[in-house]
Formats: structure tokens, sequence, C-alpha cells
């Protein structure tokens, strides 16, 4: 039986769904494992789907003119749909590539933990 291709192409072999044998890529991030949004990949992208939706039906409304604070009430929907995503994003990057990197320790887990500390600052900024 063989697996499906991973990101970038290779195969993982049986046994090895995450495709551990894979060499480093150039950008310095272990892509050797399957992120962890890709098991929720359809849901997130039926989520952005919707809100690009929202976005269009919005510029519709400017459009024709719709009164301010109704096209203001759209704005603030579609915002909290997207601030939704990024935490749902936030959650797996936690749950999997942060705590992948804690479990092997060194210099690759201070710079997730500095990744996702940037991510939720740029969050909460926003």
């Amino acid at each position: 039986m063989t697996l499906g291709p991973q990101r970038g192409g290779a195969a993982a072999a049986p046994g090895d769904p995450a495709g551990a044998g894979e060499a480093a890529p150039p950008d310095g991030h272990d892509h050797a494992f399957r992120h962890s949004y890709t098991r929720d990949r359809a849901q997130l992208l039926r989520r952005l789907s919707r809100i690009e939706g929202q976005v269009r039906g919005i510029g519709r409304m400017v459009d024709d003119d719709t009164y301010c604070i109704d096209v203001l009430t759209q704005v603030s929907a579609a915002t909290r749909a997207l601030e939704n995503v990024a935490l749902l994003l936030l959650e797996d990057h936690l749950d999997h590539c942060v705590r992948h990197a804690a479990i092997q320790g060194g210099p690759e887990a201070d710079e997730k933990i500095a990744e996702a500390s940037a991510a939720i600052a740029r969050l909460v900024r926003s």
C-alpha cells in the first residue's frame, strides 16, 4: 500500500505517516511532518469561502450605497469570522507544531515558541 504524496511531493512510507525521512527544506521549517491544519483543511476552506462571500457582499453594499451602520455591522461580522479562523490555526499550531518542537527540544523549540508568541501578539493587536 502506498500513501499519497506529502507536501513537496515526497511520499511517506507505510508506518511513517509524517514522511519523517524527508530532507529539511531550505526555509528552515520542519516540514517533515504534516501540519495539523491539513486534517481540518476542508472545514477551514469552507469557512474562508463563506468569509470571501461576506467580503464580496460588503463590496456590493458599498457599491449600492447601503447605510453605513449596516456596512459596518457586516465588516464586524467578517472580521470576527477571520479572527475565528486565525484562532483555529493558532490552536492547531500550538497543539501540533509547537508541541512537536518542544518534544524535540533545542533551538527549534525556542524558534516555534517565539513564532507562536509573535503570532499571538499580532492577533491581539488586530
